[in-house]
């Protein structure tokens, strides 16, 4: 800000203040405003810090920017192009261009949009973040040389470093920090908070109090449930989510008040790369829907790896409890499905626009609905659905492995979250298999682990849609030669014990 020849303040407007533990921005406005404020004591000016949240793409960022600086200042500045003059080298500043401002191009060189006298800052943190190979200390060592030392004193005091290699580092997490960037996190909340008490009564006989740990606590509403049991009164609990529209409405609730239990800590850490708690500190963990994601937007390496730090962050005597879908134990044999033509078009118009997406595929029957799922699902990641058609007594079916009916089943009605579940895997393993990696790592299966089959899903959307038969012929001739088969479990609870 000037308002004589000379700056009489400098003004920081740190951009997406909101957001931390994400590649685009990985450290909190906490940390960022200490290292500006260390920065700027020597400088013989005044300056300010203003918190500026990310309001996504929009040709307004620049005019919001200047009122949202008023608005923190208690409207004590007012900011116009006749006493400000504004510092930026991104495209941004073609923004401000627009308002009349004049712009200081920092790092760019004027007059060329693509030219640059210095490294970027985000080349910067890319380049920290690339392992160390053979012989390029000497390049880590020159990208060091462009930070000002009061970040690098920082950095070393918050052991900075090894986040950044974290974040860019995990194939899992998304530039927002997110899983998936194709979910619909209005729709993922009401879903979270509808099912929370059925997921809490299910679990809550095995909470064992003292410290306990909620990984993927989504909206917090397990928490919530569970600081209003007087048995766990006296605990502490730390919920864990790494989704920043999620954590966001934690830290609000939180806010709120609406935890009975005033220990309640939220945490924004990846649990997969690492521990999230301290090693042996952890009475009782609990994960709900969270493991079959790390299997699908990961690999098998990531969900054995979680497997293996939820082992080491449990006390002695500690549990794990674990709620998840699962596939059926024979999930490779192949079984004879029909699918209801009667319920919806077969001959549907493909939609214009992804705004469409779900009104198309609600108009399908559930046999059409199938072809679609067939061709969308887990396509990005290779994987191909084979079926094989046949009639029998002019009835068509269709000849494919348990485990992508069960899949298809499971999908089908989340029309509203089509792309995000398509990425999903839920019958990768079955119960057997989860109590096989579990024991493994050292940990002792609950015999009040079970596997079971949610009846609401028959009753409500497998039943009149879809029937699955066996049959003890390769190619069976008659109706006789097929054998109904009931619908396979859809879902497990593990306790695991250490």
């Amino acid at each position: 800000m000037r308002i004589s020849k000379f700056p009489q303040t400098i003004i920081f407007a740190v951009t997406s203040a909101n957001h931390n533990n994400t590649r685009r921005n990985p450290l909190p406005l906490y940390q960022r405003a200490m290292m500006v404020q260390d920065f700027s004591k020597d400088i013989g000016i005044p300056s300010l810090v203003i918190p500026i949240d990310d309001i996504g793409q929009s040709p307004n960022f620049a005019s919001y920017t200047i009122k949202k600086i008023e608005a923190e200042t208690e409207m004590q500045l007012h900011l116009t192009p006749a006493n400000t003059i504004v510092l930026c080298s991104t495209p941004v500043a073609n923004l401000y261009s627009e308002l009349g401002y004049s712009i200081l191009p920092v790092e760019r060189i004027p007059g060329r949009e693509d030219k640059y006298h210095t490294k970027l800052p985000w080349e910067i943190l890319e380049g920290l973040a690339k392992p160390v190979g053979k012989g390029e200390n000497k390049t880590k060592e020159e990208l060091v040389s462009y930070m000002d030392p009061t970040s690098i004193r920082l950095w070393n005091v918050y052991g900075i470093w090894d986040k950044i290699k974290m974040l860019f580092s995990d194939s899992v997490i998304g530039e927002d920090g997110d899983l998936t960037e194709s979910r619909d996190y209005n729709t993922y909340v009401r879903e979270m908070d509808t099912i929370a008490e059925l997921k809490f009564n299910e679990t809550k006989n095995y909470i064992l109090p003292g410290r306990i740990g909620d990984i993927g606590c989504a909206v917090g509403s397990w928490i919530k449930l569970a600081c209003e049991n007087e048995r766990l009164f006296e605990s502490d609990f730390y919920g864990v989510e790494i989704a920043r529209h999620l954590f966001q409405v934690c830290e609000q609730r939180k806010e709120n008040g609406e935890f009975l239990n005033p220990n309640v800590f939220f945490l924004r850490k990846n649990a997969v790369s690492g521990l999230v708690y301290p090693a042996g500190t952890m009475n009782t963990i609990h994960s709900s829907s969270l493991t079959h994601e790390i299997e699908s937007y990961g690999n098998r390496d990531k969900l054995l790896s979680f497997i293996q730090n939820r082992y080491l962050e449990l006390a002695m005597g500690g549990v794990w409890i674990n709620r998840d879908v699962v596939g059926p134990e024979d999930k490779e044999r192949e079984v004879f499905v029909w699918f209801q033509d009667a319920d919806g078009t077969n001959l549907g118009q493909e939609p214009k626009s992804f705004a469409d997406l779900k009104e198309y595929l609600d108009s399908l029957s559930t046999k059409e609905r199938f072809f679609r799922f067939q061709s969308d699902f887990r396509k990005e990641e290779g994987y191909v659905l084979r079926t094989k058609s046949i009639f029998v007594d002019g009835i068509e079916y269709h000849r494919m492995k348990l485990a992508d009916v069960c899949e298809y089943l499971s999908k089908k009605d989340y029309t509203d979250n089509w792309e995000s579940e398509m990425h999903e895997s839920f019958c990768f393993w079955s119960f057997s298999d989860w109590k096989s990696h579990l024991e493994s790592v050292g940990f002792q299966v609950s015999s009040k682990s079970h596997a079971y089959r949610n009846e609401w899903l028959v009753e409500n959307r497998y039943l009149g849609k879809t029937k699955i038969f066996t049959s003890e012929k390769d190619v069976p001739h008659s109706k006789e030669d097929l054998i109904p088969m009931d619908f396979p479990v859809t879902h497990m609870l593990l306790l695991a014990e250490k």
